[in-house]
């Protein structure tokens, strides 16, 4: 019996100062949680989808376990400690035998065939990235036949051009999918360019 897909949002509470600093360094603080907010509002409602569990991993831990600023009907998860390398590895192996992919919640431009091709890329591939302009990325996934390797996204130079090439590094012997390029918000001049940008 195949096992059902699972969606990992990471996501956190969107209070200013907290959420998208250097958006908010930009436009304010509150804007930037205010953008966030309705961002992922809208992300969540647009990809729920019965082709695969959605689960939302949050933080902080214990108010993001509560809060209602999310819907109440997706399932929660803590994030817990340790930098994003730690948070996504330790998210990925607890989850149960199947393919699963983690997203952040500042990618406007994610759809459902987005997701849906990534999940395909699975079915002949170890692992999935979903490259952003900045060399970064904004989706990892993994088919779990087998346990990520113990380096699995340790030592990624995080928030830098070298985040996707220091994490497809951590895969030695895996054989690694790249899938659609998309654009992530980290400052005004981000944000400026997707009021520009159709879909």
């Amino acid at each position: 019996m195949a096992h059902r897909a699972r969606l990992i949002i990471m996501l956190k509470e969107p209070r200013p100062g907290r959420v998208k600093t250097r958006l908010g360094r930009d436009i304010g603080m509150t804007r930037a949680a205010w953008w966030f907010r309705h961002q992922t509002a809208a992300l969540l409602r647009r990809i729920t989808d019965p082709r695969w569990e959605t689960l939302l991993a949050v933080s902080p831990d214990h108010s993001g376990l509560a809060s209602r600023v999310w819907p109440a009907q997706l399932p929660r998860l803590a994030q817990g400690s340790g930098d994003l390398g730690d948070r996504m590895a330790r998210l990925l192996r607890s989850q149960p035998p199947g393919p699963a992919c983690i997203i952040g919640g500042d990618i406007p431009g994610i759809k459902p065939p987005h997701i849906a091709k990534a999940f395909a890329a699975l079915g002949s591939n170890d692992a999935v990235f979903g490259p952003a302009t900045d060399g970064g990325y904004w989706l990892v996934g993994l088919k779990r036949s087998a346990p990520p390797p113990p380096g699995f996204l340790q030592n990624v130079r995080w928030s830098t051009e070298h985040a996707l090439a220091d994490s497809m590094a951590t895969l030695p012997q895996h054989r690694i999918a790249q899938t659609t390029t998309l654009r992530d918000v980290d400052t005004a001049s981000d944000l400026h360019f997707g009021k520009n940008t159709p879909g």
